[in-house]
């Protein structure tokens, strides 16, 4: 895709959160559209938040070789689309959550996400790889935090 287009990463997070509907669909037997669809659309977001760090890592590179990402089309602007779509994430889990009935736990597991994925967005250095890097591996706690949220939240609403 980076050779079709600037939004590789839109289109990497498009097959790569599938699961979250088809996993849905294996546990539940039904498809709840209020639940799925604002995950879904939470876990793009995350993706191009994520990836869009990522990209960053071979921006010179991509430049040379003619091909696109979101960081080479965000340019200098990258972290306000990154918060953009930071917060366009949580907002879609957020809402995902409250249709799904979690009961309380799962909003400050959630908080600790956001403020797991602002540190990322506010912190990261563009113009360092390592910096990428370690900022793109970090996501696994942005993960941990949503997976225990669902997961506590589910509990205790039973």
């Amino acid at each position: 895709m980076k050779r079709i287009t600037y939004w590789p990463q839109a289109y990497l997070g498009f097959p790569m959160n599938w699961g979250a509907i088809l996993g849905w669909i294996a546990i539940k037997g039904s498809l709840d559209y209020a639940i799925i669809l604002p995950m879904y659309a939470g876990a793009i977001c995350w993706t191009l938040v994520y990836d869009t760090i990522y990209a960053h890592q071979d921006r010179k590179d991509d430049l040379k070789a003619g091909v696109k990402s979101t960081a080479i089309k965000f340019g200098h602007n990258t972290k306000y689309w990154l918060s953009a779509f930071g917060a366009a994430c949580i907002g879609s889990l957020a809402l995902s959550g409250y249709n799904a009935g979690l009961a309380w736990p799962y909003y400050p597991f959630l908080a600790a996400a956001a403020g797991q994925l602002g540190w990322q967005i506010s912190g990261v250095d563009l113009s360092d790889g390592s910096d990428c890097n370690r900022k793109f591996v970090s996501n696994k706690w942005f993960g941990a935090y949503i997976f225990g949220g669902i997961l506590f939240g589910q509990l205790a609403s039973r």
